[in-house]
């Protein structure tokens, strides 16, 4: 047993190493400057999309630029953005969060490209509707000979996407910050309570399918992130006087990297080692080119595939320069990560506790209660839709009860060979991604191209 719980631990660290960070950075590099840097020219219209512009009742899809943005967002805005930065601080220092910023910045590039193809190339399933997602833009975009990969995305996507990782984190900080303070005995049993809560919500929503996740996570997802923005800020200023000190330090220890340990031979030395864990945490927060996103973005209601890509682009922006920011900065600006050997999620509520110590860690729940509840929304989507591409969707039904299953398994036991695992295979969704997004990049600009020579011509009509 330990062995395998070895073997599974060696495969997620493996997956998550530096083969899969230079396909994700250096592929998303390629990408940005393949667009020559166009896409982020055209922000501004992209929020214009975003707010219901452009859009069309008509057009072929099940939900909303909007939907399918909160979609996205509520899968990664979760643990990663409040456990993750914790983190990634307290082994990096503040220099990660830069290599953060880094990274959510090709992100938004990959993310661009990628869900560009999700409508570029839409599928249809077995009961005639349309579909987007890596698994149809490999197949629609690369051709039949292509499937292969397509079916080693969905196979990966079936495990990548069940949420044991997100519900033991949950779970956790359910018991950290509200059960155990309070006197509450905590245990299997209070963990089973936790559970079926979780799978009650859970159930009620995703048995709705991706229109009912999209109007919840619409509504859920603005709230959360604002009510996230405004505590921070109350931190923020309560230690003003510290905060362009810090804001310094996040750029100077960019490239200083005091806090590795110094024994770390990669790239030469410490500074490699921080640069890769800044990306690395930077690359697990916001998801992009893993291939999850696509899916969500691929069932917009839209006609205009290069739309939809500068929508999703908005995604690593929000999720990773605003959100992660903000828990970084909450956890710089109050000192804990110097002061506490707390980490994770137990290193943000310290944070919160130690300007607001009556209701700081309550209301950090919870945002972590939300945000992990609606990222169980949205991962239940992407793993039913890799099953009724490799199924059918008269089977797809049978993911949800399966995914149900897993939620009560990840909040009952501590299961690190599952997480580890879950954790692995998701990594390893990316591979299919990346390659059919680099191969069938010189669609999408030319798309881009012709997208923008439309829109002059419109605004010139005007």
């Amino acid at each position: 047993m330990e062995f395998l719980n070895q073997l599974l631990k060696d495969f997620s660290s493996l997956a998550w190493g530096l083969p899969l960070l230079i396909l994700l950075i250096g592929g998303g590099l390629y990408l940005l400057i393949r667009s020559q840097f166009l896409p982020f020219r055209y922000i501004g219209h992209a929020i214009s999309v975003l707010r219901g512009k452009y859009d069309d009742p008509n057009d072929p899809g099940q939900i909303s630029h909007f939907q399918a943005l909160t979609t996205a967002l509520s899968a990664t805005v979760g643990m990663g953005n409040i456990a993750g930065v914790a983190v990634a601080i307290s082994i990096g220092g503040p220099g990660a969060v830069f290599w953060m910023w880094v990274s959510a910045i090709i992100g938004m590039s990959t993310k661009f490209f990628t869900s560009t193809l999700a409508i570029l190339f839409r599928g249809k399933d077995s009961a005639g509707e349309v579909q987007g997602g890596p698994m149809y833009f490999i197949v629609e975009g690369l051709g039949k000979s292509w499937k292969p990969l397509a079916v080693f995305f969905s196979l990966c996507g079936l495990i990548g996407a069940l949420p044991v990782f997100n519900v033991n984190q949950l779970t956790q900080a359910i018991n950290d910050i509200l059960l155990i303070p309070n006197g509450v005995e905590v245990g299997f049993s209070s963990n089973l309570y936790i559970a079926f809560a979780l799978v009650s919500i859970t159930a009620l929503v995703i048995l709705g399918g991706i229109k009912r996740i999209g109007i919840v996570a619409s509504r859920l997802v603005p709230m959360m992130v604002l009510l996230y923005f405004v505590l921070v800020i109350i931190i923020l200023v309560s230690h003003s006087d510290v905060l362009l000190y810090y804001l310094k330090l996040i750029f100077t220890d960019a490239f200083a990297a005091n806090y590795y340990p110094k024994d770390d031979t990669f790239l030469g030395g410490v500074l490699g080692a921080l640069i890769l864990h800044g990306i690395k945490r930077g690359a697990f927060s916001n998801e992009a080119g893993i291939g999850t996103a696509p899916m969500a973005h691929g069932a917009a209601k839209t006609n205009e595939p290069i739309r939809e890509g500068l929508v999703a682009m908005l995604g690593p922006a929000i999720d990773t320069l605003v959100v992660c920011t903000l828990t970084a900065l909450a956890i710089l600006t109050t000192g804990v990560w110097e002061t506490t050997s707390d980490n994770g999620v137990s290193l943000t509520a310290a944070a919160f506790g130690n300007v607001m110590p009556t209701y700081g860690k309550y209301a950090l729940l919870v945002c972590i209660t939300v945000f992990s509840m609606s990222s169980l929304f949205s991962y239940s989507y992407y793993g039913s839709k890799c099953m009724s591409f490799l199924l059918g969707t008269d089977k797809k039904h049978y993911y949800n009860y399966f995914y149900i299953l897993s939620i009560v398994l990840g909040a009952t036991t501590s299961l690190s060979m599952m997480i580890n695992l879950i954790d692995g295979v998701f990594a390893l969704m990316a591979i299919p991604t990346m390659i059919a997004t680099i191969i069938l990049a010189p669609k999408v600009i030319k798309e881009l191209k012709a997208y923008t020579k439309r829109q002059k011509l419109s605004k010139h009509e005007e």
